[in-house]
C-alpha cells in the first residue's frame, strides 16, 4: 500500500497538478476502510505528516474532516487509540484529543460530542480514559447534554445511551449541565429512567453515588490502552463489569 500511496496519480481539476497522497490523504483512506496494520505504519513513519488536515477535495463528511472525527465516524476504535496514543507523544500535540476547530468551527464541538451524538459507548470509553474533556460547544452544551438530548429524542438504542450516560459520569461531573432545567420540568421521566440517587447527583442535590466514586477511582489506576480487559480482570462484582462491557 506504501508503494502505491507514492506513485504519482493524475487529477483532473485544472488547478491540480499531478501529485502523490500524503501520508494524511493516507491515513484518511485506512481509516474508511478500517485497515489498522497500514493506519499502525503511517503513525509511526509519518507521526505529525500523517496527522495533518486531511487534503482529501470531496470528503463525504466534511464537517467533521479530522482523522480523529473520521475514526469515530466509522467507529474505528484500534485505529482511534493509536492516533490518541500518536498524538499523547508530540508535545505540541497535546490537546489534541480536545480540539474543537477540527470538527466545526462555528459549533466548538468536540470529539466527545461527535461520540455522543452518534451513542458509540466504546469510543466515549477511550476518549475519557485517554483524558477527553467534557468541554461545552459555543452553546454551552456539553458531551452530557448531547447524550441526554439523544435520550430525551428517542428511547430506540437506548442502551448504549445509557452506556455513553454512565461512562461520562464516571469520569466527569456534571457541573455544566444545560439540561438541568429540563431534568427537573420533567422529573418523573428522568428519576425512573437514572434512579433516585443519579438524578439528585446530576441536578447537583446529592454527591456522587459511593458505587460511582469507587468505580472512577479505579478506573484512574488502569492503563488506557487495554481498558476493557483490564475492567474484566478485576476482583469487583460482576455488575459493575457489565455496566461498561454489556449495558443495561
Amino acid at each position: 500500500m506504501e508503494n502505491l500511496r507514492v506513485q504519482i496519480h493524475f487529477e483532473w481539476e485544472p488547478e491540480f497538478e499531478d501529485q502523490f497522497y500524503s501520508p494524511s490523504s493516507a491515513l484518511s483512506h485506512a481509516v474508511v476502510h478500517n485497515h489498522i496494520s497500514y493506519a499502525r505504519y503511517l503513525l509511526i513513519r509519518f507521526a505529525e505528516d500523517s496527522l495533518k488536515v486531511s487534503e482529501l477535495k470531496h470528503d463525504q463528511y466534511p464537517q467533521y474532516a479530522s482523522h480523529l472525527g473520521r475514526s469515530i465516524w466509522y467507529n474505528r476504535p484500534e485505529i482511534l487509540k493509536m492516533i490518541i496514543e500518536t498524538t499523547q507523544q508530540i508535545p505540541r500535540l497535546q490537546s489534541y484529543i480536545n480540539l474543537q476547530k477540527d470538527f466545526h468551527p462555528n459549533d466548538g464541538k468536540t470529539s466527545l460530542h461527535l461520540a455522543c451524538k452518534l451513542f458509540r459507548p466504546g469510543l466515549v470509553l477511550i476518549l475519557l480514559s485517554y483524558g477527553a474533556q467534557s468541554r461545552p460547544d459555543n452553546m454551552g452544551r456539553t458531551p452530557m447534554d448531547e447524550i441526554l438530548t439523544q435520550i430525551w429524542k428517542s428511547r430506540d438504542n437506548l442502551n448504549l445511551k445509557m452506556q455513553c450516560l454512565d461512562h461520562l459520569l464516571v469520569f466527569t461531573p456534571p457541573e455544566s449541565l444545560q439540561k438541568r432545567t429540563d431534568l427537573r420540568e420533567n422529573c418523573e421521566y428522568w428519576e425512573t429512567l437514572l434512579g433516585e440517587d443519579i438524578y439528585a447527583y446530576m441536578l447537583r442535590e446529592r454527591p456522587a453515588p459511593l458505587s460511582l466514586m469507587s468505580m472512577k477511582k479505579v478506573l484512574q489506576q488502569l492503563p488506557p490502552s487495554n481498558l476493557m480487559a483490564s475492567i474484566e480482570s478485576l476482583p469487583i462484582p460482576r455488575s459493575f463489569k457489565d455496566r461498561f462491557t454489556h449495558g443495561y
